[in-house]
């Protein structure tokens, strides 16, 4: 299984917004000229983009982190930062992307070339010449980039196709594949010869349809025993299930158990149980296999069982008539449902903490505005206070007990509680 990979988790950040510059405007014979500082650069974004071309989620196997360019800092002469450049990573169609924290789907890459943008990067910081008003002609301050943080998102590859063949191990999925569509499996008289979803392209009486040849399921496989935990997921868009069945019994299993046990397993995994469902009674050519199909019949209840041989073409006419029959009235895939997602920074917030008689200020907003403050210049400190009292922070302070003369930190900086 070292070539397929279905599954992968992945840390993401996007880029960090420049710094705005602190700058004045130095020309000869201009002896006050006023700030000219520029914005910082946004940061880079991170943008997920569906390709067909790409069918296993190998590329994130060995690579588990990615993080998009950050925002160049402005400059003098209202120059803005460069932008930094937006990651692109691209994923196979039928990817669907989950928040780790939550497992809430974010995103469905449903259709090729569709592209999400999964991370917004950091809006850039105001430069000085932002900040220049009547009374303060001359800010010596700038306000830093916004910053951005790493999240964790898992990558399911869920194949999409319109009829996908679930059975045991060696019941002949892979050669029926082989016998309807120009699919060139990998085939083997022995369990578990395919490891991984392989697809094709069937026509018949001029309608194409895509087939998956899912790797075979054993009981229990909804609980994770042999490789169905881990490929049922590939089952979950299909729209058509054709179960095939090893009629002649040739690797000592009844296949009337055999439908039984595979239907308990897809009813566990999901609403699979009621996907509509065909039956393909396999290796119709051995000794034998007559015999069980009309008690296959009789247990498959409404559900119409076709006798095949995938090795002389026997019975696939019939069975694909009805496949095509079925498609025409059957509803198209549809993605997964998606959770209301926000790619833009996380950055907001603040607490209030008292910790050994210490009034603490704690959080992404607090650490942001500690970074624009030059505790050197008068009005720049004049700023921070009064930003302090719009954000509610005094009141918040005043609230959790603080007075006249406590001490208060934000971040490494300590100063006392003035009403």
């Amino acid at each position: 299984m070292a070539s397929f990979v279905d599954r992968a988790a992945l840390a993401l950040k996007a880029g960090n917004g420049g710094n705005g510059a602190v700058s004045f405007h130095r020309e000869k014979f201009v002896q006050n000229g006023g700030p000219d500082g520029g914005d910082g650069g946004v940061g880079g974004d991170i943008v997920f983009v569906a390709d067909r071309n790409m069918h296993t989620l190998m590329d994130f196997r060995y690579r588990r982190k990615y993080m998009a360019e950050d925002g160049a800092n402005g400059a003098d002469a209202r120059r803005t930062g460069k932008s930094g450049e937006t990651l692109v990573i691209r994923v196979p169609v039928g990817t669907i992307i989950k928040d780790k924290e939550t497992d809430q789907v974010v995103a469905d890459m449903f259709e090729d070339g569709e592209r999400r943008v999964l991370l917004r990067g950091g809006r850039g910081g105001h430069g000085n010449a932002r900040f220049a008003t009547p009374t303060r002609q001359a800010p010596n301050f700038a306000k830093p980039g916004q910053k951005t943080e790493w999240r964790d998102f898992v990558l399911e590859l869920k194949t999409i196709a319109d009829v996908g063949l679930v059975g045991f191990p060696n019941v002949g999925k892979s050669s029926i594949l082989t016998a309807v569509s120009a699919a060139r499996p990998k085939i083997g008289n022995y369990p578990f010869t395919t490891l991984t979803p392989n697809l094709g392209i069937v026509s018949h009486k001029g309608v194409s349809f895509a087939m998956a040849d899912i790797p075979g399921l054993i009981e229990h496989a909804s609980e994770g025993a042999g490789l169905g935990f881990s490929f049922l997921r590939h089952v979950e868009r299909t729209r058509l299930l054709i179960h095939v069945v090893d009629a002649s019994g040739s690797e000592g299993r009844d296949p009337v158990q055999d439908l039984a046990t595979i239907n308990r397993e897809l009813s566990r995994y999901g609403d699979l149980a009621d996907r509509p469902q065909l039956i393909a009674a396999n290796k119709m050519d051995l000794p034998g296999a007559q015999d069980h199909v009309p008690r296959l019949r009789e247990a498959a209840g409404r559900v119409p069982v076709f006798p095949v041989s995938a090795a002389t073409g026997q019975g696939f006419p019939a069975l694909l008539d009805e496949v095509i029959k079925l498609l025409a009235e059957l509803p198209e895939a549809e993605r997964f449902p998606e959770a209301v997602y926000d790619p833009e920074p996380q950055v907001t917030g603040y607490e209030v903490l008292k910790q050994d008689g210490v009034y603490i200020l704690s959080g992404p907003s607090m650490d942001n505005l500690i970074g624009t403050v030059n505790f050197d210049d008068y009005q720049s400190l004049q700023w921070f206070h009064r930003t302090l009292r719009r954000s509610g922070a005094i009141d918040r302070l005043r609230a959790a007990g603080a007075k006249e003369g406590d001490t208060v930190e934000i971040g490494d900086l300590s100063f006392d509680f003035v009403e």
